[in-house]
């Protein structure tokens, strides 16, 4: 591994110790190295705190300080050259008469996009770009697709039995996925913005589409209850975290639900709308089989996991949804689950 490589690594192990912390920030991660020494590391912890930059130069211990200026940075994305709720790392760079800059990526927010590089180069600043890009990419993939295509990355997630089944045809609730699986499915709620059901799936189980384990932030809730069905004593009008409803019905705030009004047909336009409005990056969907269909059927989704119970049968049930343009990347065993892991092959 090449010498730069170590570094932007070690910059994305970093990184992703703010998953579910920072969105609609990306997560970055840097260190400060000096003769092949890392003086100094840190990362973005969460929305509205320092950036990875400054924990990274505030890291370095007193005696070390005067190493600063002589230093090589490694950052996992190019470093911000606006104000927002931070000052602008590059400033911040210029002001420790760092020499050496190296980047994993470039930032495709149209408020940096290259031009925190540029300032950089315009100060002396030697900035070396692209070690380990996609690897930095990857790790930010809701950010970067958000941005590029001003729509949300959505992830479709369900769970059936050996022989294809989802549910149960009655209203009795049919569990599937084993208590590994679950606690996964919450990781995945953590690391997502939103996370969207159904009104069958809402009426039949109650759900609170919160995180149980991994408790670090509210996602928000989105349902689609065209006639207003779900009753108003359900968890998702708990209180609990913000619920948005798309309805066909009325559009207003009661507390913490938003109930938004849209026409049959168009709840694609208006929920990238919303998203767009609301600064939600990501979606996972866990709806039944007939919106979690409707979403396939217009290739409205980028990846898809699937959570098989291996040794459940049942005589008769609602059918799985049938995945399409899909391309399996890895699979993975918790006991009698296999977690199959998709990519849509025409919408990555």
């Amino acid at each position: 591994m090449h010498i730069h490589e170590k570094y932007i690594f070690r910059c994305l192990q970093l990184a992703l110790l703010g998953k579910g912390f920072v969105s609609p920030n990306p997560m970055v991660g840097a260190v400060l190295v000096y003769n092949n020494e890392i003086i100094g590391e840190g990362y973005h912890k969460q929305f509205g705190d320092a950036h990875a930059e400054v924990n990274c130069i505030n890291s370095v211990p007193f005696s070390k300080q005067h190493l600063i200026k002589d230093s090589t940075l490694y950052v996992s994305l190019e470093p911000c050259n606006h104000f927002g709720k931070t000052p602008p790392c590059s400033h911040l760079i210029v002001k420790h008469n760092i020499k050496k800059v190296v980047i994993g990526c470039t930032d495709n927010y149209s408020k940096v996009n290259g031009k925190g590089i540029a300032y950089l180069n315009q100060h002396g600043v030697e900035v070396i770009t692209n070690i380990l890009e996609q690897e930095s990419k990857t790790i930010n993939r809701f950010f970067f697709y958000a941005n590029a295509n001003k729509k949300p990355y959505i992830i479709l997630k369900f769970a059936q039995t050996a022989n294809g089944f989802i549910g149960n045809i009655s209203s009795e609730r049919l569990i599937i996925s084993n208590a590994i699986s679950n606690f996964q499915v919450d990781k995945w709620r953590q690391e997502t913005d939103a996370i969207l059901v159904g009104k069958n799936t809402a009426v039949k189980d109650n759900p609170n589409l919160t995180t149980r384990y991994h408790n670090k932030r509210k996602q928000i809730r989105i349902v689609v209850d065209d006639k207003l069905e779900v009753s108003a004593t359900a968890n998702l009008y708990n209180g609990k975290a913000t619920t948005i409803v798309f309805n066909t019905i009325k559009s207003c705030i009661q507390d913490n639900i938003h109930f938004i009004q849209y026409n049959p047909g168009n709840l694609y336009n208006i929920l990238i709308e919303t998203c767009n409005t609301l600064g939600i990056q990501s979606i996972l969907i866990e709806g039944g089989s007939k919106l979690l269909q409707y979403f396939i059927d217009n290739n409205w989704y980028n990846e898809c996991y699937i959570i098989t119970n291996n040794k459940l049968v049942v005589n008769a049930g609602i059918k799985s949804p049938i995945l399409k343009n899909h391309q399996l990347t890895k699979q993975i065993q918790l006991q009698n689950d296999t977690i199959s892991f998709y990519t849509n092959a025409s919408n990555p």
